[in-house]
């Protein structure tokens, strides 16, 4: 039995999103994102290979997965073993610290805390681009939470250079977001599936690249400025041109729920009294509030009047990937 190794991974946030694959199976996006990485929000992964095992054993949030649910898992440890030239299976321990209803993809922290335990605990010394590239290869966003900051995902050509890399990794201006959760159920149009069929049918699709190409140019000028209300309305615009693709699609479909536009509503009114505060929304009905932490207060006692307080969580932004 090799040595146990565990890694965290916090969850990230996209500002200009990631929508489309140019190649589904490795992954590969049709624009290059960016993304802030955010703090309270994490996974700690635990991976050991033995060979007493006979398959891959998966516990998430101390529930054993089942061969089927775990194929995810087996398939970016087949990429490890196969580097590695390792033969035996592993156990994969894995607690998610992220609220499971919150709309903040745990697959992005998972998945970038399982690429970093495993291939260490494989004999592979990565370096954090090549841990980049191999997260990827279980969840897209994945390839971003390997940094902390403001992290761009480039697009790349292929597997060899589909890369995140750090924009800046400590922030020194005063950003944070504050994440509305709305509705806890399972999301009905999973985000492959939704990215699938708007990629597939929607004619307004060719356009989405092309739009988010120059979002992320003017946001990493934005970024440089420290200018939160520029990056607030770049996310803003940048997630609705988004959540329009899938209002074309055949058939169409939203992730917008009455809630979401309520928060909405409610942020756009907030800032009309003088308040800098942006919303942005990923492939379900959550919001996340960009804002400072100097305003968050003031947006905290004016959200609670409509939301519960415990709906209510504020995020610093985190770290990249630690070995603990």
């Amino acid at each position: 039995m090799n040595q146990p190794v565990t890694a965290r991974a916090h969850t990230n946030i996209a500002l200009i999103k990631y929508w489309g694959k140019s190649d589904p199976e490795l992954i590969i996006p049709q624009n290059s994102s960016l993304s802030l990485t955010l703090e309270p929000f994490y996974t700690d992964t635990t991976v050991t290979f033995s060979n007493q095992l006979t398959r891959d054993q998966v516990s998430i949030d101390g529930q054993q997965l089942t061969v089927a649910a775990s194929q995810r898992v087996s398939q970016l440890l087949n990429l490890i073993r196969q580097q590695a030239n390792q033969q035996n299976f592993a156990q994969v321990i894995s607690i998610n610290h992220v609220p499971t209803a919150a709309g903040l993809a745990s697959s992005a922290s998972g998945f970038a805390a399982l690429a970093a335990a495993a291939s260490k605990a494989a004999g592979l010394d990565l370096d954090r681009q090549a841990l980049s590239r191999l997260a990827r290869r279980g969840s897209g966003s994945a390839t971003r939470s390997v940094y902390g900051g403001f992290v761009e995902w480039q697009k790349g050509h292929g597997d060899a250079d589909s890369q995140a890399i750090p924009l800046q990794e400590k922030i020194d201006f005063d950003i944070q977001m504050i994440v509305i959760v709305l509705d806890p159920r399972p999301k009905k149009i999973a985000s492959r599936a939704g990215m699938a069929r708007v990629v597939a049918t929607s004619p307004y699709y060719p356009a989405w690249p092309v739009a988010a190409t120059k979002d992320l140019a003017a946001m990493k000028t934005a970024i440089l400025k420290k200018d939160l209300n520029l990056i607030g309305q770049l996310a803003e615009a940048n997630a609705m041109k988004m959540h329009a693709t899938t209002l074309s699609a055949t058939p169409p479909f939203t992730y917008f729920e009455p809630e979401t536009l309520q928060a909405i509503d409610l942020i756009q009114g907030l800032r009309a009294t003088g308040l800098s505060c942006y919303y942005t929304m990923d492939a379900g009905p959550n919001v996340k509030v960009i804002c400072s932490a100097k305003e968050t207060p003031a947006i905290l006692a004016r959200l609670r009047q409509h939301f519960p307080a415990d709906h209510l969580l504020v995020a610093k932004p985190g770290p990249g990937i630690a070995y603990l």
